[in-house]
C-alpha cells in the first residue's frame, strides 16, 4: 500500500508554510505546545482521508486571513498497481528523487513513480480535492483519486473516537482486514419483526388503560386506525445500517466500553494486521489514557522496534516515556524559523542518541539550560522555589528544562540540543579546564555560557560570595545533612588541623575572614561533598541562598539574576 513521501502545507493554521520528507516508519513529532504538531497530523488526515467534506471556519486559516488558500498536498509513493494503472492515473504520475525531496514532472528512470493529491480550501470554505500535475492542468484536465482508491489510502486515525473502529462502519479497520462482509439485512429484519411482535404482546396488558383511550378518541374523531390500537416499537428506530455489527466481549459486553488506551492498543494491533490494506497510522498525543508501560506496548505494537516498519506511523508526544523508547530517526523537532515550519530528525549520532535517553523530558522543552552536574541543578531549582515564594514565574511555567551535563560531557550534550534548534545554555564550573572547541562551537552556534569566577566550584562561589548570615545557614545545613562528626573532620583536614567546627562556629560569631571561608569551601568539596546532590542543594538553595542574595557580593547576585532572566527571555 502507498506510503507518503512528502508533505506540503501552506497557510493552514499556525503553519504559514511547512514542507517534510517523513520516514517510511514511525514519525514522531515533538516539540513545546502549539508550534503546530496536531496540525500536521490534521491536515494529512484532512487531505487523504476517505471524505466528501469537511468542517471547515476562518480560523483554520493562518492569521485568519481568509484570502490566502489553505493549500495542503501529500505525494505518494510505493504505489500499487491500481494507482499506476496508466489508463486511470498515467497524466498524474510524477518522478520522486528521494535523495533531494525533490517532484520531478515525469517519471524517470532511477526515481520513483508517485501520485501528488491536494486539498485547497478557499474564502467560500469549500473543499477542493484533486491530483496535481502540469501536464493535465496545460490541457485542461483534472480529476481526482476514484473513491475505491481513496478509501483504501485513507489513514486510520487512533482518536477520542477509536471505538468506530470496534464495528464494521464504513472506512472501519475491521473491514480492511479483510474481504469477509457479513449480509446483516435478513437477518436484522427477522429480529425486528419479531422484537416487535414480542413487545407488543407485553404492552398490550401493561398500557391498556392508554390504548383504551386513544383507540375510543380516533373512533370518535374518525380516524381510520383499527379497532385496536398497539403499542409496537416503532420499525424507524431500528436501525439497520454501518455499525449494527460491532465486537464483544466472550460476556457479550460490546468492545466499545474498553478504555481510551486499550482501545487505541487493540485498534493499533489491528492496523498492524491490516497493514497491507491499510498502511497509514495517525495517532496524536500518543500517551493519552495510557499508563507507562502501555505506551510502551502500543509503541511495540506500532512496528517502531522493527528493521522493516510494517506500517507508516505519524503521532504526537508529551511523553518523555514515549520520547525514550524512539530512536533519534523516528524522532523529529518541529521549529518555526522565521515564516516557515521545519521538522528536523534528531538523529542517531552518540551524543544525540545518549542525550535523549538521559533527558527524554529536555526534548519536550523550548528552553534548556545543561548544568555541569547535580549541584547546579538543585541549586536552580532552590532558587526557584525562593523565587515563586516572591510570586515570581517559576522556570518550569517559561519551558525550561534542566538538564544534568554529565560533567565533562556538558557541552557535548549543549551542543546536540543546540544542533536541533532549541535555546540552550550551559551552568559550569570554573575550576578545571574544558575543550576550547567544544565550547566555541557551542557560542558560535547561539549557546550562553554562565560560569563561576575563574578556578571556582560552585561551592568556592557560595562560600566566599554570600555574607556572614549566608555562610552559617551553609555550615548549619550541612552538619544536618552529614552530622557534626564528619563536617568536623572535613574541616580539620582542609586545614590542616588548623581548624575544626568549633572555631569556625565562633568566627561566624564575629564576622568570618577569607581565609576560613576557603577552608570551608574546600572541606565542602570533600568525599561525595556537603551538597553534591540534587536534594541538597535544592534545600539549601532554597532556605539559605535565596534570602541571602540581597545580602551576597554583587558578582554573583548578578549572575544568579542574568540565568533567570535568560531564562525568562525565551518566553517573551
Amino acid at each position: 500500500m502507498p506510503i507518503i513521501r512528502k508533505i506540503e502545507i501552506a497557510n493552514f493554521r499556525c503553519l504559514k508554510k511547512f514542507s517534510w520528507e517523513p520516514s517510511p516508519g514511525v514519525n514522531c513529532i515533538i516539540g513545546p505546545g502549539d508550534t503546530g504538531k496536531s496540525s500536521i497530523l490534521d491536515a494529512i488526515d484532512y487531505c487523504l482521508g476517505a471524505r466528501r467534506n469537511l468542517q471547515i471556519n476562518d480560523t483554520d486559516f493562518h492569521l485568519m486571513d481568509v484570502a490566502n488558500p489553505i493549500n495542503i498536498a501529500v505525494t505518494l509513493g510505493a504505489l500499487d498497481d491500481a494507482l499506476k494503472n496508466v489508463e486511470t492515473y498515467g497524466s498524474y504520475l510524477s518522478g520522486f528523487d528521494e535523495l533531494t525531496g525533490d517532484v520531478t514532472e515525469e517519471p524517470e528512470v532511477g526515481l520513483e513513480t508517485v501520485l501528488k493529491l491536494a486539498l485547497t480550501i478557499g474564502s467560500d470554505l469549500e473543499p477542493q480535492w484533486g491530483l496535481v500535475s502540469e501536464r493535465s492542468s496545460a490541457k485542461g484536465q483534472f480529476r481526482n483519486l476514484n473513491w475505491t482508491d481513496r478509501q483504501r489510502i485513507a489513514p486510520t486515525r487512533l482518536g477520542t473516537f477509536s471505538e468506530n473502529h470496534l464495528s464494521w462502519r464504513r472506512g472501519s479497520i475491521l473491514n480492511r482486514i479483510s474481504e469477509e462482509r457479513a449480509d446483516t439485512s435478513t437477518a436484522l429484519i427477522a429480529a425486528a419483526r419479531e422484537m416487535r411482535n414480542t413487545f407488543g404482546e407485553r404492552a398490550k396488558e401493561e398500557l391498556s388503560d392508554a390504548l383504551q383511550v386513544v383507540a375510543e378518541t380516533a373512533n370518535e374523531l374518525g380516524i381510520p386506525i383499527g379497532n385496536e390500537v398497539k403499542a409496537l416499537l416503532d420499525a424507524h428506530s431500528v436501525s439497520i445500517s454501518g455499525g449494527t455489527i460491532s465486537l464483544h466481549d466472550q460476556n457479550g459486553v460490546p468492545l466499545k466500553g474498553l478504555g481510551l488506551g486499550s482501545s487505541r492498543l487493540l485498534i493499533a494491533g489491528l492496523q498492524r494486521r491490516a497493514s497491507k490494506n491499510a498502511s497509514v497510522a495517525i495517532v496524536d498525543e500518543l500517551e493519552y489514557g495510557l499508563e507507562p508501560h502501555r505506551i510502551i506496548r502500543l509503541i511495540d505494537a506500532l512496528g517502531a522496534k522493527e528493521r522493516t516498519p510494517p506500517l507508516q506511523a505519524f503521532i504526537t508526544t508529551h511523553s518523555p516515556v514515549a520520547v525514550r523508547e524512539l530512536s533519534g530517526s523516528q524522532l523529529y523537532v518541529l521549529r518555526k524559523v522565521g515564516e516557515e515550519h521545519r521538522a528536523t530528525v534528531v538523529g542517531t549520532a552518540d551524543d544525540i542518541q545518549g542525550t535523549i535517553r538521559l533527558s527524554p523530558d529536555a526534548l519536550l522543552a523550548p528552553t534548556i539550560i545543561v548544568c555541569e552536574g547535580a549541584t547546579e541543578i538543585g541549586l536552580l531549582r532552590g532558587l526557584d522555589q525562593h523565587r515563586i515564594a516572591q510570586s515570581k514565574t517559576a522556570i518550569t511555567a517559561l519551558g525550561v528544562s534542566l538538564v544534568d551535563g554529565g560533567g565533562t560531557n556538558t557541552f557535548k550534550r549543549a551542543n546536540a540540543f543546540l544542533s536541533l534548534g532549541y535555546r540552550t545554555a550551559v551552568l559550569r564550573d570554573s575550576d578545571r579546564q574544558i575543550s576550547a572547541r567544544a565550547e566555541k562551537r557551542f557560542t558560535d552556534g547561539g549557546g550562553q555560557i554562565f560560569a563561576w569566577a575563574p578556578g571556582s566550584a560552585l561551592e568556592d562561589e557560595l562560600f566566599k560570595c554570600l555574607s556572614n548570615s549566608g555562610t552559617r545557614g551553609l555550615l548549619e545545613t550541612a552538619v544536618e545533612l552529614k552530622e557534626e562528626a564528619l563536617i568536623n573532620d572535613h574541616i580539620k583536614s582542609a586545614s590542616a588541623n588548623a581548624k575544626n567546627l568549633n572555631g569556625m562556629r565562633e568566627e561566624l560569631g564575629t564576622g568570618i575572614s577569607y581565609e576560613s571561608c576557603v577552608i570551608l569551601a574546600t572541606a565542602a568539596k570533600s568525599g561525595a561533598g556537603w551538597f553534591k546532590n540534587i536534594g541538597a542543594m535544592e534545600t539549601v538553595a532554597r532556605d539559605v541562598i535565596g534570602p541571602d542574595l540581597t545580602e551576597a557580593d554583587d558578582e554573583f547576585s548578578d549572575k544568579i539574576t542574568a540565568i533567570f532572566e535568560w531564562a525568562a527571555d525565551g518566553n517573551a
